[in-house]
Parts: structure tokens; C-alpha cells; sequence
């Protein structure tokens, strides 16, 4: 389990928690033919919280049903301006913080905790953590694990509250009018040092390997603010953890970002 006969890192495991072969859900051509993912029995735990959304009267309330939820299913203290807020423990784990974190660096340790989500969970190996993960047992794989494992964020099922964000976010994609299946979205890059290059089918269009949590934007001019060259591609919906609007308070509004699963994209890559 350390790298494929052409010397590529593997994709990851071969089970996940969402009904789909890592190998399939992986693959650029899922991305041409998406189909929805759920996490194993989320929705179900979670069923009056579904069932709170799906009113009538709850539209245009779905982010405050789903914070108040998380707050008090979790024991986690209410957004800032909420009513009855609990006072802030000294430290407590979120998917806030975590959020916050990846914002700051997705290179930290708030960031190995959501790429061990995505591998836990998808089966996805990260390909890049401080630098490129090439084979278990290296010196950035240790380091991954080390910065994924940190108990302060363990407290309060911090991968629970990421498990019931997915699937809140893919909830309201759902609604998303006019309906559909993918979204183009745009990554400002100045190498492919964090990405394996799979294939290159012309000129401007390869299949990329892309780590296993990656921030998108559906701006390409945002893009271009981390870099000279833009990669374009079509995102499932299915493969979206967070977007700006999903929430009215959080750390990634700045650049818009969209938290995208990784694996194998094809890409258009152009200069700004």
C-alpha cells in the first residue's frame, strides 16, 4: 500500500463511508458522470434535523436551524450574536475551528484533522502536507499523522460535526436552483508541485491528481490572487464539504473559498 506499479501514489483505500469504491469515486471520469454521495447513517442520527429543514417555514432559516443543532448536539457554544450563548470553554473542538484553521493554513494541523475526515471517510489519501506525501512511512506521511492526531481536536466528536457539515451542505446543493450536478470552479496555482500530473490529453487539458482536501473558487479572478496559473475544472456537488454561503459566519468568506474531496480532475490550465 505504498505507491502503484508507474510509481503514483495510490488514490487510498479500498473501502470508504459512502457506498461508492474509493477507486470509482476517485476517478476524473466520476466528475463527467457524478452521482450523490452520502455518509453511512448520518442523515438518519440526524433525522429531526432533516425533517426541521424540510418545513416550509424553515426556508431562509437553514443556517441558524443547522448551528443551533450542531450547539446543542454537540455542546458547542453558539455563534457569536446568538441568544443564550454559553460562555467559550478554554478550548473546544469545531468544525469552526477547523475552518478557521485551514484558512489561516491548510497546512496545519487544523488541516491534516480534515484531510484525515476526507480519508476516513472518502478513503482518500492526502498527496501533500507540508510537502508531497510520496509513500507510507516518509517523513511528510509521519507528519501528517502526527498533526491529524493531536488530541485537542478530538474533543466533542469533532469528525462527527464534518460528517453531519457534509451532509448539511449536500442538503442544501440540493435546492440549488436551477438544478444541477457540477459547478466550474477555479484554483490559482504557481507550480503542480502539490499535484501529481496523471495525464496530459492537449496542449492546456490534463488529469490531475489533486490532494485529498482542496480549496476551489468560483471566481477566477479570486483564483489568480494565489497564482500565475488557473486550473478550471467541473466540480461535482457531490464532492463539496463547504462554500461561502453555506454558512453567514466563518473564516473562509474572504476568498470565496469552496472546500473540495480530491482525486483525479481534468483540469484546463491557463496563465491569468
Amino acid at each position: 500500500m505504498i505507491s502503484t506499479a508507474s510509481g503514483q501514489w495510490q488514490l487510498g483505500h479500498s473501502t470508504n463511508l459512502v457506498g461508492v469504491p474509493t477507486a470509482v469515486l476517485a476517478a476524473s471520469e466520476f466528475n463527467d458522470d457524478p452521482r450523490p454521495l452520502s455518509i453511512a447513517g448520518v442523515r438518519q442520527m440526524h433525522h429531526e434535523l432533516f425533517a426541521r429543514l424540510a418545513e416550509p417555514e424553515a426556508k431562509g432559516h437553514w443556517s441558524e436551524i443547522f448551528e443551533d443543532h450542531m450547539a446543542e448536539w454537540f455542546d458547542l457554544p453558539k455563534a457569536q450574536g446568538g441568544n443564550g450563548a454559553k460562555p467559550p470553554k478554554r478550548y473546544y473542538a469545531s468544525y469552526l475551528r477547523l475552518l478557521r484553521g485551514w484558512a489561516f493554513d491548510n497546512n496545519a494541523r487544523e488541516g491534516a484533522v480534515l484531510k484525515g475526515w476526507v480519508e476516513s471517510r472518502f478513503g482518500l489519501f492526502p498527496t501533500f502536507h507540508r510537502e508531497p506525501i510520496t509513500r507510507v512511512g516518509s517523513p511528510a506521511w509521519a507528519q501528517y499523522v502526527e498533526d491529524k492526531m493531536a488530541c485537542r481536536f478530538y474533543s466533542a466528536a469533532v469528525l462527527a460535526q464534518l460528517d453531519l457539515l457534509y451532509e448539511f451542505a449536500q442538503w442544501v446543493l440540493a435546492r440549488a436552483q436551477p438544478p444541477r450536478d457540477r459547478v466550474t470552479l477555479y484554483r490559482g496555482v504557481n507550480d503542480f508541485s502539490e499535484h501529481q500530473v496523471i495525464d496530459r490529453i492537449d496542449k492546456r487539458t490534463v488529469i490531475l491528481r489533486l490532494n485529498n482536501l482542496v480549496s476551489f473558487t468560483a471566481h477566477r479572478d479570486m483564483a489568480s490572487w494565489f497564482g500565475d496559473h488557473i486550473l478550471e475544472t467541473a466540480v461535482p456537488l457531490a464532492k463539496i464539504l463547504f462554500f461561502k454561503e453555506l454558512l453567514p459566519r466563518h473564516a473562509l468568506k474572504g476568498e470565496g473559498e469552496v472546500l473540495v474531496i480530491g482525486g483525479d480532475y481534468r483540469v484546463q490550465a491557463s496563465y491569468f
